[in-house]
Formats: C-alpha cells, structure tokens, sequence
C-alpha cells in the first residue's frame, strides 16, 4: 500500500512539473503538489504524502492569475507607502493582516498593496496573495 501511496504521488508531481511548464495555473498546480506532499510527509509520513499531493495540486491549481488590465492598473497607480512585514510574501498564501489593500475599482476580485518594495495583488476575500510584481 505504501508503495502505490509513494508511486502515485511521485508520478503526480513529476505530471504536474511537465504541465507547469505551459501556465501559471498549472504552476500553482505543482508548486501545490510539491508544498502538500511535502507538509503531508512531515504530518503523516509516505501516506501523508500521497494525501498532501492531491490537496495540494488541487488547492494550488484553484489560483487564478488577474487578468492583464488588474496587473497594467496596479503597475500604473502612484505606489502607496511600502509596509515591511517579516513574513516572506508569497503566492497562494494570505497576505498578514497588518497590510491595507486598496481594491481594484474596475475589478474587485483584486485589491493590491505594496509590501517590501514589492507591488502585491491579493484576492481580498481570502486575502491570498495571487500575484507578485517586481
């Protein structure tokens, strides 16, 4: 059983690194793949692997990328004042509290932030980080 549990999610991740290749979906599909056996293997050990790769892909295959006009209007806004936080701010994860998003007004799915000299776009529901401008 162990074996098949070990099997399947190594042919899992290695599928899901050959489709990122094609769009940022598919990469949150991997990177969520990777990050869930990983997280899985440390709770549950190769049984918890397996599991946490399943979520994992389809948690991290869940993100959308905005759109292009979200990320041009965020780039072209005058950058509010940079918050420093300690955390490393990540896609796919939420955003810490203690940030202000300012919504996207002809798209609020989106809001954004600057945080550490970096333009942020967030999903402001979940405030899950969707996109990192540099």
């Amino acid at each position: 059983m162990k074996k098949l549990v070990i099997t399947a999610a190594v042919a899992a991740l290695m599928a899901g690194s050959a489709f990122a290749q094609n769009t940022n979906k598919e990469a949150g599909t991997a990177a969520g793949i990777v990050g869930g056996a990983t997280a899985g293997a440390v709770v549950g050990g190769p049984i918890g692997a397996g599991v946490g790769a399943v979520v994992g892909g389809a948690l991290g295959g869940a993100l959308t990328p905005p759109p292009p006009e979200v990320v041009t209007y965020v780039e072209q806004q005058p950058a509010p004042q940079s918050v420093v936080v300690q955390e490393q701010i990540v896609v796919g994860q939420p955003i810490p509290s203690a940030v202000v998003l300012t919504p996207v007004p002809q798209n609020p799915r989106y809001a954004y932030a600057v945080v550490n000299d970096h333009r942020v776009i967030v999903e402001p529901q979940s405030r899950t980080v969707v996109q990192v401008i540099n």
